[in-house]
């Protein structure tokens, strides 16, 4: 899409009346009824700093050993074991001496993932120098207008396209497709591969990780090359790979594998380059991310100078407990430092003026944390990208193959195109804009990137959207915990020029006794660094998640539809204490599908009036 173009779609989506600009919910009144609710921040968050725990052990964790309790006290598990101070040889001795068996170093963690038995958890709970105990939780991977929508096309134009950066894809591995190699020297862009799921090789045998790498970085060379207008093309096209299998063929893995490759990511960052993490992949949340360890390595890996871009997860349909989609973002979505990505649907046009959310795209706050996410939004829905032929995803949805007659080939040419929906599929969107955000100013810290790209995020969304789900019409609304910051916009980030400094924490929802909600931006009490948000006009919560155009707050809270009388018991769900491992919560979600793929994603045409 051309400059002209662009121009066209801005002045579309200005003059749409239905559209209105996203408020600015920074006091928001919910009502005076009576129920649970938290002292805005969960006693968990303050953990982080210095208050204690209530256990040592996981929540579902205890739930286990309980559960075991009669049984022989020699049965083993495999769990992962945080330290408060790294481990030291001797320390790991310790453990050993309990019966475990360790079986992976996870330093970026100050810890380990170890084979104990249920006596020796017991026993190693009680010692002061270990932080936390959980299970090694399984979790799962969760030509088009893509590049349109979010300006891809208008930086690609100008020359940016990722050269020189490269991106670590923490996924079920990349297949060597002629899309990832480089079209004069036919050498392939993924420079280095590893896998950290037993027993096999670094390959794609689900057909996920290489979709989202093609996303990323594909260079449309199997559609014709660039130069077809019919392409079908990565954000970043020339951007270099790490490919860091953590996923099997069936799209499962567990989180020591991704704890792993993390680790390995920091480990290469300056051999290869690396300046970027994907994670299109998560889990349901257990705990507060202060223990969660797959939320303590992506802090880590962030820390170590890496942007890390995380699926905000694809639970927006559920209704448990009431929540109609809200309080579902998996894990390490969850983490404030991380950019949580969350689902549009572009509709099959170039234009923003028509898109809606994606139904499936799960909305904040984050349970127990209760931070705001997700950051911002991109295209997730329908979204073609580099296939691999008999892969599980291919052979499960043949019918998302793409025709070649659909970007100028053959019918009878190979098949080399598949079209997947999920916030899996908007997190490398979001991915491909930082690589070549950095390609432009190479000197851009992690905060500084976030930042940039909610600020100039477009804040343009309809109030609400209709979709029928099932045999239910359910009604959408674009509040903060559903579009965050505001949707993707590549050429606005890269004209921006302000200065950062400081962390780009996601902020907090904190609610009172008297059912008022607001946004924690800064606390120098919980947080070390001092908080962009709030600090100055430039980073005023008003130009981040928009500003207060539309008067009252019944447009965006309307009492009917998001935190009205209707859904208290789903208000006490996220901001109470008490029912977050309720009956229906606990162990036996770990193997839920936090981020399963859409096969069919949404229609591009039919939303109801």
């Amino acid at each position: 899409m051309n400059a002209t173009r662009r121009n066209e779609r801005s002045l579309t989506a200005s003059t749409t009346g239905r559209w209105t600009t996203l408020t600015a919910v920074l006091v928001v009144l919910l009502g005076t009824a009576s129920f649970g609710f938290g002292q805005g921040r969960s006693q968990s968050t303050k953990a982080k700093s210095g208050s204690s725990v209530s256990s040592t052990l996981s929540p579902e964790l205890s739930t286990i050993l309980a559960g075991l309790q009669n049984r022989s006290s020699n049965q083993r598990l495999d769990v992962i074991v945080q330290f408060r101070h790294s481990p030291s040889d001797s320390r790991m001795q310790t453990v050993k001496a309990l019966g475990g068996v360790s079986r992976h170093r996870l330093n970026v963690i100050r810890g380990g993932l170890f084979s104990l038995t249920v006596n020796g958890i017991r026993t190693l709970a009680k010692d002061p120098e270990v932080a936390y105990i959980s299970p090694n939780r399984p979790l799962n991977g969760a030509a088009d207008y893509t590049e349109a929508t979010v300006g891809a096309d208008v930086a690609q134009s100008y020359g940016w396209d990722g050269a020189g950066v490269t991106v670590a894809v923490i996924d079920s591995g990349i297949t060597n497709h002629p899309d990832l190699r480089d079209p004069v020297t036919g050498q392939s862009r993924v420079v280095y591969s590893e896998s950290f799921v037993p027993g096999t090789d670094a390959s794609d045998q689900y057909g996920h990780g290489t979709h989202v790498a093609g996303i990323i970085a594909g260079n449309g060379t199997q559609s014709g090359g660039l130069s077809n207008s019919s392409k079908i093309y990565g954000v970043a096209p020339s951007v270099s790979l790490v490919n860091l299998k953590v996923l099997d063929a069936t799209g499962r893995g567990q989180d020591s594998y991704v704890v792993a490759a993390l680790q390995r990511a920091v480990a290469l960052k300056d051999t290869y380059g690396i300046r970027i993490v994907n994670l299109s992949l998560g889990r349901p949340v257990f705990e507060s991310y202060t223990q969660d360890p797959l939320c303590q390595a992506v802090e880590a890996a962030w820390q170590a100078g890496l942007i890390v871009v995380v699926a905000a997860g694809n639970d927006g349909r559920r209704k448990d407990y009431g929540l109609h989609g809200y309080g579902t973002i998996a894990a390490p979505g969850n983490d404030p430092y991380v950019i949580t990505v969350g689902a549009m649907n572009a509709r099959n046009t170039p234009s923003k003026a028509n898109d809606v959310i994606a139904s499936f795209s799960s909305k904040g706050p984050t349970m127990l944390d209760h931070f705001v996410k997700p950051d911002l939004v991109a295209p997730g829905n329908r979204i073609a990208s580099l296939l691999v032929r008999g892969s599980t995803l291919d052979l499960k949805l043949p019918g998302n193959e793409v025709s070649p007659a659909v970007y100028g080939g053959n019918l009878w040419s190979p098949k080399s195109y598949f079209i997947l929906s999920g916030t899996s599929m908007a997190t490398p969107v979001v991915s491909g804009a930082a690589a070549l955000m950095l390609e432009q100013d190479g000197t851009l810290t992690p905060d500084a990137v976030k930042a940039r790209l909610m600020k100039t995020a477009d804040k343009v969304f309809p109030v609400s959207s209709k979709f029928l789900i099932g045999t239910a019409i359910e009604d959408y609304q674009y509040d903060i915990f559903a579009v965050g910051a505001g949707y993707l916009d590549i050429p606005g980030a890269l004209v921006n020029n302000d200065t950062v400094t400081g962390t780009a924490l996601s902020p907090i929802a904190v609610r009172d006794a008297s059912g008022t909600v607001s946004l924690l931006a800064d606390d120098s009490s919980v947080w070390s660094n001092s908080v962009i948000w709030g600090n100055s006009v430039i980073w005023g919560s008003s130009v981040i998640w928009g500003n207060a155009l539309v008067s009252g707050t019944s447009v965006i809270w309307g009492n009917s539809v998001v935190w009205g009388n209707a859904t208290l018991d789903g208000c006490s769900v996220i901001w109470g204490n008490s029912v977050i491992w309720g009956s229906t919560v606990g162990a036996t979600d770990a193997g839920n599908d936090a981020l399963s793929v859409d096969g069919g994603g949404d229609d591009d045409t039919d939303v109801l009036p």
